[in-house]
């Protein structure tokens, strides 16, 4: 399935923008919580098709403008938006990195201890170990995995959705009575889809599947919905635990814990732990062919020693951050902050200058 150039080209763009977007979206519950669930349980499913939409209008521009112009690293694609401003996409792009690689590193810590009874500081070696081992062997090995696993992910949403409705099915549908008649569920969605879309330059090695603007616009319209169905499993699951799960730093946990079923703890836990290691590889492969791409400007090739060392250095630097700041103080503030600054540089740029060039052509 992997080998037919079909699946490669409509399928497997949006496989990995979903194992990308998991960890820093929606993999420990804070996410959902933080953006949909406080404006109630009716508002935020609201808010999560506000941001569904949003990113497959953008997935589906952004892959089209990668196809028409052969820019598959996320420098020559912001060349193409931004022209010699290119740079303040990497800066802000260094501070997601660091964001999003410090809330997967707490995570994972403690998901392994969950699971294994070991420190979580194993599991974070663990996790350091496993992204420096794949950022090493490349693009295409890196490709099966995150899709692969993404299909494994969906099974075990699955599983996660039903025992959750087996269980406090009556709390889910109590609960979708109460409304907060608001309409901050859209600026939700909005500021979710937003800091989210962040990582859609880093997918772009994955895009040279792709031959026509059918392709590249069909792949984009599902990318979105292939990214969004897990998170919507796990909200609804979630509601049932509204309003107390609110105040939990990593609700997932809480859940599992209630449901007071060890096989579907270990099984979850280690589904997420997978999918750490797939969005801090993807985020990482990105630096990495960033830097190729500076060598081979100079005629010269990366070194394979520098993509594991590259990928492991910023991983413990990003980890340490996480730690002296804290997990619901970095989803808060951190987050939010880098909404406003990827809409400035990335989409409205990409629906201004990008609309023009691909309409254009």
């Amino acid at each position: 399935m992997l080998n037919s150039r079909l699946f490669k080209a409509i399928i497997l763009p949006g496989l990995i923008f979903q194992s990308v977007v998991i960890a820093g979206g929606y993999a420990t519950g804070r996410e959902l919580v933080e953006f949909f669930l406080t404006k109630g349980p009716v508002e935020g499913l609201l808010g999560i098709a506000v941001a569904t939409v949003i990113w497959s209008t953008v997935l589906a521009l952004s892959f089209e403008l990668s196809r028409m112009t052969g820019s598959y690293d996320y420098k020559s694609f912001f060349q193409q938006l931004l022209g010699r401003g290119w740079f303040l996409f990497e800066i802000a792009y260094a501070m997601i990195l660091v964001l999003v690689l410090s809330v997967i590193g707490s995570a994972a810590g403690a998901m392994f201890a969950v699971v294994t009874g070991l420190p979580p500081l194993t599991g974070t070696l663990f996790l350091v170990c496993a992204i420096g081992f794949l950022t090493f062997k490349g693009s295409k090995t890196i490709e099966k995995v995150l899709a692969g696993w993404s299909i494994v992910l969906y099974l075990v949403y699955a599983a996660f959705l039903f025992w959750g409705f087996k269980k406090f099915g009556g709390n889910i549908i109590d609960h979708f009575t109460f409304s907060e008649q608001s309409s901050d569920w859209f600026v939700g969605g909005v500021k979710y889809a937003a800091y989210n879309l962040a990582v859609v330059p880093t997918i772009l090695f994955c895009i040279n599947h792709i031959e026509s603007r059918k392709e590249a616009l069909t792949a984009g319209i599902l990318g979105g919905l292939l990214a969004i169905i897990p998170g919507i499993l796990f909200y609804l699951v979630m509601v049932g635990f509204y309003p107390g799960i609110l105040t939990a730093a990593v609700p997932v946990n809480d859940i599992l814990g209630a449901m007071q079923m060890p096989l579907l703890l270990i099984v979850f836990n280690v589904v997420i732990f997978g999918t750490f290691i797939e969005t801090g590889t993807a985020l990482l492969h990105a630096v990495n062919e960033r830097i190729a791409g500076a060598y081979d400007s100079q005629a010269r090739k990366l070194p394979g020693y520098m993509r594991p060392s590259v990928a492991i250095v910023i991983m413990v630097l990003s980890i340490f951050v996480g730690e002296k700041v804290g997990l619901i103080n970095l989803i808060a503030n951190g987050y939010g902050t880098l909404t406003y600054v990827f809409l400035a540089i990335f989409i409205l740029p990409l629906f201004t200058v990008g609309l023009y060039k691909i309409f254009k052509s």
